[in-house]
């Protein structure tokens, strides 16, 4: 997008009455920003939802004074900007219809990663909570996700700290401009930040975090992840209301559950109770349900991390390790070395296989995946 259009799509942002919404509606009928503001008012009038009231606003020219100080901001910071029609644009947030039309970055991003989540929380994340967020990651480093989160206090400065100690990038979804950084004292991890990951957002250089900014902006930490993790949360929370965006948006959803008494523990119960969120207890249930491929170049062992990832019992390990071993095999062969009666091998591999670690083949015949 040049800076011709993309002035005209932020003065677009700055009409009254016009939001994401209605600028993606005018930009799909005149095919572009530029050309809304060429259109003659009756044109602008026929399109359904576009009222005299907005076409008299478009004509306002005192919105490109604020689209000129912006555009000169992004050019100054060397700001990058990704429009939803563009293809560097995070593609599941295309699919959310109140996505936003521009979004404002800062690093080195890359949105289109084929295994990215969101790991969200309480601000006054306890010692348990903290301890399952490290290992949750640590454990997910072979697949080499992107973790996103909101770098506020508690879970999410813990989620980019140790995606960044474990070096995986790592992205922070803002509720204000680019021209500050709130909280404050998170200053110190800017510059590692924006060297594997980085800061996005969708609010303009002159917007303070403001509260209704951080319910805001947990739509993108929803809709750009293929799944939203909940560690902990209290009865109400800004992490709940991600968590419900991101059902609405058809993405999965983790709660860490927890003692019924905790207080940190009610939201991600309450969750997983009212089967909005899938009881997370390890990496294996992040692998399991998104259905991860375990990358072979990462260990040579594959049988190891098949173990480590996906929850085998100690029966499925011994016929898994069988089948690694020595490849394809009859039913009766695995049976009669692993020493199992087929009465009972047969359920082992039925489980095995909607795990994901085995598969059937023609002639009783199983094989290791």
């Amino acid at each position: 997008m040049n800076d011709t259009e993309l002035l005209h799509v932020l003065a677009l942002l700055k009409v009254e009455g016009i939001g994401d919404v209605v600028a993606k509606k005018l930009i799909s009928h005149l095919g572009s920003a530029e050309e809304i503001f060429k259109t003659k008012p009756h044109l602008l009038n026929a399109i359904d939802g576009i009222g005299q009231v907005i076409t008299k606003n478009l004509k306002n020219k005192s919105i490109f004074k604020w689209a000129e100080s912006e555009l000169q901001f992004i050019t100054k910071n060397q700001l990058a900007v990704f429009h939803y029609q563009d293809e560097s644009y995070p593609h599941r947030l295309k699919h959310c219809i109140d996505a936003p039309i521009l979004l404002f970055g800062s690093g080195t991003l890359d949105f289109n990663h084929s295994k990215i989540v969101s790991i969200v929380g309480t601000r006054e994340v306890t010692p348990y909570g903290a301890d399952f967020c490290k290992k949750l990651i640590e454990d997910l480093v072979p697949f080499n996700p992107i973790i996103v989160s909101g770098f506020a206090y508690g879970v999410d400065i813990m989620a980019h700290k140790t995606a960044m100690d474990c070096q995986l990038q790592t992205i922070g979804v803002l509720a204000h401009g680019l021209n500050q950084i709130y909280p404050k004292s998170h200053k110190k991890y800017i510059s590692k930040m924006e060297a594997n990951g980085g800061f996005l957002t969708e609010f303009w250089s002159d917007s303070n975090p403001e509260r209704e900014h951080f319910v805001k902006r947990n739509r993108i930490v929803a809709g750009m992840t293929e799944a939203t993790i909940v560690i902990e949360s209290a009865e109400k929370g800004g992490s709940l209301i991600t968590a419900k965006l991101a059902n609405d948006y058809n993405r999965d959803v983790f709660a860490v559950p927890g003692r019924v008494t905790d207080t940190y523990s009610f939201g991600c119960n309450y969750l997983i109770k009212t089967q909005q969120a899938n009881a997370l207890t390890s990496a294996a249930d992040i692998v399991y349900f998104l259905n991860w491929d375990i990358p072979s170049n990462n260990n040579p062992s594959k049988a190891i991390q098949k173990q480590l990832f996906v929850a085998l019992n100690e029966e499925e390990q011994k016929v898994y390790k069988y089948l690694t071993q020595h490849g394809k095999q009859v039913l009766d062969q695995v049976a009669l070395e692993c020493h199992f009666p087929i009465f009972k091998l047969s359920p082992i591999l039925l489980n095995m296989e909607l795990k994901g670690v085995v598969r059937p083949l023609p002639g009783k015949l199983y094989e290791a995946i």
